[in-house]
């Protein structure tokens, strides 16, 4: 991407659109064209072909999405669906019609199969039932990849697409009702530690494993891709237009439980509600295609659980 390329961050204010601004940013990328919410609802078909024909960006990074933790996708499918596959469609087409050099489409990990082998590989991509919790938003983001793909073959576009393993960083959604397994986390021990709490209560049974990803590191494999990858025919043709993004290891949730009480310092009890559901039992990505590219995570686990906590009390001072 040109340095004074326009490039157009799409949900700027999330997770993963706020670390892709900091780090255009810091690498001298200056115009950088956002809306928020208020000012451009993406489910809005209309504003978001008026938004195009006015800005005409050069580039798209589209992070925007609707998102939630097992709860709130449980509990709200259909809004996951409708909305997702609205902003995807709306900000994927207009990108095709008003001449986009290049859009990166952000998916997600749950994307394979519940019962998917490990680690998963892109090719595993609808092989076989997704994880019913949260289904609705997989089949929108598996939607979104084959937008991509599609409008690649038909009208010979250069959009590209990333499944992230589990994020987390600054920015994330530290809701206790709606944010994902790392930001409960965090949330849970840094305030545990501060008000001197004597047990912590976590979802699940603690078997279930999982792979984490920090924010930067994410945004620093999409800015490689956006700089080195365009698929070829045959790609396109083969679907082979997205990549994994994570770190290629995986650990159990009561391990990492043991990772934050080391990093926090924290000594109190855990309790944990098995009343609650585990999700996946496993969701471990193949790195093979990144890493054959040249590209590799840097932030090990236990540095990005005290950057993360040190973040998350700061912004709360």
């Amino acid at each position: 991407m040109e340095k004074n390329a326009k490039i157009y961050v799409a949900g700027h204010r999330g997770l993963v659109g706020s670390a892709i601004i900091r780090r255009l940013q810091s690498e001298g990328y200056l115009n950088i064209v956002v809306r928020t919410h208020a000012e451009l609802d993406l489910t809005n078909q209309q504003a978001v072909r008026e938004f195009f024909e006015d800005e005409k960006p050069e580039y798209v990074f589209l992070a925007a999405a609707k998102v939630g933790g097992i709860m709130a996708n449980n509990t709200h499918p259909a809004d996951f669906l409708l909305q997702n596959l609205e902003i995807q469609n709306n900000v994927i087409h207009q990108s095709h019609v008003y001449g986009v050099k290049k859009l990166l489409f952000l998916g997600s990990s749950c994307i394979y199969p519940r019962l998917s082998p490990q680690p998963m590989k892109e090719e595993y991509l609808l092989t076989g039932p997704l994880e019913p919790t949260n289904e609705a938003y997989a089949i929108a983001k598996i939607a979104g990849i084959k937008m991509c793909q599609s409008y690649n073959r038909q009208y010979g576009t250069n959009f590209i697409a990333v499944m992230p393993t589990n994020l987390y960083g600054p920015n994330d959604n530290f809701d206790p009702e709606h944010s994902h397994l790392f930001a409960a986390f965090v949330r849970k021990f840094c305030e545990a530690k501060k008000n001197n709490e004597t047990k912590v209560t976590i979802w699940g049974t603690g078997v279930a494993r999982r792979e984490f990803l920090h924010v930067d590191d994410m945004v620093d494999g999409c800015l490689f891709l956006m700089n080195n990858f365009n698929p070829t025919k045959e790609q396109n043709e083969k679907g082979e237009i997205f990549f994994n993004l994570g770190t290629g290891s995986d650990l159990t949730v009561k391990e990492l439980v043991e990772h934050f009480k080391d990093v926090v310092d924290y000594h109190g009890e855990i309790e944990w509600d098995t009343s609650k559901p585990d999700g996946m039992p496993q969701k471990l990505q193949d790195m093979t295609r990144m890493h054959a590219l040249g590209w590799r995570h840097s932030i090990e686990l236990d540095e990005g659980i005290r950057m993360t906590c040190e973040w998350y009390v700061n912004s709360r001072k």
